[in-house]
């Protein structure tokens, strides 16, 4: 790896989780982590994804110093044992290994993905059902959704629902259901044209449901626990992390979040009794969590959605609860969330995805 990339994947102290996140996000996504080092380049600790993750499900705050979710004793091979990097990956089933000097210095990180014929390790979910809602009418995307139903606008040259359903192909599931209303037509025409390896069920409305009342609407019974997304959304994650959290956690609806961090553009004041100023603060950032529209539901919750009834997933969320279920959450940082809802999210989406368009 040459130093300028390399580069990229070290980070210093003092951090924020947050900034962690936003580290990871911005370089190493692929890899799921960033290296802590010191000022001359000694390694002292490491940060993945996962670690984040666990430190918010156990409440930890997002601007809490990174130190506190960092591993001090992260794997790490030496310069002469540098030729094993490939042996360690597949060992230790990581996505990165970093080659040290006799003086601690990170000289060189091996990545699993740039280590020929290390396979993809991806746990299989063969047999998970994928309920995707495709119903609506997309307002937002005016005029596209004119000419086309919202799953079917294209992210570079693919349409969005596609994209998504690449990405639960790559775990092998391979059993959808597509609930359709507007331009529903040219949603079965376009499956059937591609004629893909896997099976699609599409669930009509007669009329709009909402995200959550189509479900009732499909006819074959489930025996374990179903994703249900949105079809505008793409999620880079972990699909069987997601899953074994759902069923670890046992519960009922996990609903998988993603941070999202607001700038404040002006400066900030704190004040005291009779208007004392106490402090300000210039520009800050608040970070909160949000929906991303993608569920793990179990089968027993849809006996909950009424029947021919306008109902949304967040109904059903909320009727979960009162009856003392529990939904929990799966967070996932600000940039594995990429929407399509508007035009600006359109091309960050592109962006994102190293996509090339005219539009």
């Amino acid at each position: 790896m040459d130093k300028e990339r390399m580069q990229e994947f070290l980070a210093k102290l003092p951090l924020s989780v947050v900034e962690a996140m936003a580290m990871i996000d911005s370089h190493a996504h692929d890899a799921g982590l960033v290296f802590i080092v010191d000022e001359i380049n000694r390694l002292v600790g490491c940060i993945t994804d996962g670690d984040i993750r666990r430190w918010i499900l156990k409440g930890g705050e997002v601007n809490a110093p990174a130190e506190k979710v960092m591993y001090k004793t992260p794997i790490y091979l030496s310069e002469r044992d540098a030729a094993n990097a490939k042996a360690v990956l597949i060992k230790e089933s990581i996505t990165a290994v970093p080659i040290v000097d006799d003086d601690n210095k990170i000289v060189d990180i091996a990545l699993s993905r740039e280590v020929s014929n290390i396979k993809n390790r991806k746990k299989r979910l063969k047999g998970v059902p994928v309920v995707i809602m495709a119903g609506g009418k997309g307002t937002r995307l005016y005029p596209y959704t004119k000419i086309l139903p919202k799953p079917l606008i294209p992210i570079g040259d693919t349409p969005i629902v596609e994209r998504i359903i690449d990405c639960y192909v790559e775990y092998g599931i391979d059993k959808y259901y597509m609930t359709v209303n507007y331009k529903k037509g040219m949603l079965r025409s376009y499956f059937n044209d591609l004629a893909p390896n896997y099976g699609i069920k599409f669930v009509e409305e007669d009329k709009p449901l909402g995200t959550g009342g189509s479900i009732k609407l499909i006819e074959d019974k489930f025996d374990r626990p179903l994703f249900v997304t949105n079809c505008d959304a793409l999620i880079r994650a972990d699909y069987s992390d997601i899953y074994e959290h759902h069923i670890k956690c046992g519960n009922d609806i996990t609903m998988v979040v993603a941070l999202k961090n607001i700038t404040v553009p002006y400066g900030v004041v704190n004040s005291g009794e009779n208007g004392e100023l106490l402090s300000m603060e210039e520009k800050p950032t608040l970070s909160y969590f949000i929906n991303t529209g993608m569920y793990i539901i179990n089968p027993e919750t849809i006996d909950l959605i009424p029947d021919a009834t306008m109902f949304h997933m967040t109904h059903l969320v909320e009727k979960v609860m009162k009856q003392g279920g529990k939904v929990g959450t799966y967070p996932i940082s600000e940039d594995s969330f990429l929407d399509m809802g508007e035009f600006e999210e359109m091309k960050r989406m592109e962006q994102k995805l190293n996509i090339i368009s005219d539009k």
